[in-house]
């Protein structure tokens, strides 16, 4: 049963047919983890923390930066050089002082990721390296949960699902060039929002099980153009992670 606190805080989403109050019981019974509080992680944590998702975990070992704040809006100026994950936490819950905030300051091996991701029931990966990617990859197809993952470069950025077959090994091999980061290329930060928005739609999509999934395909978003274009991704057959076929 909700609260009468809770109809009221939630009661936007309550009264969409396609959440109402089992949807949102739903969202407040969920566990997401969220990889990288930073870009990406900043608004998507923000907008599944207001939207009651009841426990989120943030993994991030790195401290704010001045640099951080044109575009992790989690973060204050005051904050710079706290640790992320301690300074996130406290936004998340002025936001809602409800919600649990379950607190990963480290940095994402294999091992880990294993560990941790078992504990969730979503994950979302907003990384801007491969090796980390990768692991948590493995991590979810091994446990059997969906991950939303979203990467952007200067004025473009992309969103996929990845639940069983094709998983992000698929997609980007193992071994491919370094990825991108903002600090070498740049990045808009208005970009980030809209592709961590996005990354938390998804997420509460497949928590609810409403709408049609993104799993198996990328969205790609052009700021400068102001363009959307949506791709079907292909299973690999000789996959060492999902095994494509």
């Amino acid at each position: 049963m909700l609260s009468d606190e809770q109809l009221d805080r939630y009661a936007r989403h309550i009264i969409l047919r396609e959440v109402g109050g089992a949807g949102q019981a739903r969202l407040l019974a969920s566990r997401v983890l969220i990889v990288g509080a930073g870009g990406l992680g900043a608004p998507a944590a923000l907008y599944l923390a207001a939207a009651g998702v009841g426990t989120i975990g943030l993994v991030d070992a790195d401290t704010v930066a001045l640099s951080n704040l044109q575009r992790q809006i989690l973060y204050r100026t005051e904050d710079v050089g706290r640790p992320k994950v301690e300074a996130a936490a406290e936004a998340l819950h002025r936001l809602d002082p409800d919600i649990a905030i379950e607190l990963h300051p480290l940095h994402l091996d294999e091992a880990a990721a294993h560990d941790l991701v078992k504990s969730y029931d979503l994950v979302l990966d907003g990384t801007d390296n491969f090796a980390t990617r990768h692991a948590v990859n493995r991590a979810c197809v091994a446990a059997r949960r969906p991950l939303v993952s979203g990467a952007v470069s200067q004025f473009e950025g992309q969103v996929a699902t990845f639940r069983g077959q094709p998983c992000y090994h698929c997609f980007v091999p193992e071994g491919t060039t370094a990825a991108a980061d903002c600090a070498g290329q740049g990045v808009l930060g208005a970009m980030t929002g809209v592709i961590g928005s996005l990354m938390a739609v998804e997420a509460l999509k497949e928590l609810v099980g409403m709408g049609e999934s993104l799993a198996g395909r990328l969205v790609l978003y052009d700021a400068l153009y102001t363009r959307f274009r949506t791709l079907r991704l292909a299973k690999d057959p000789a996959c060492p992670v999902c095994g494509g076929g």
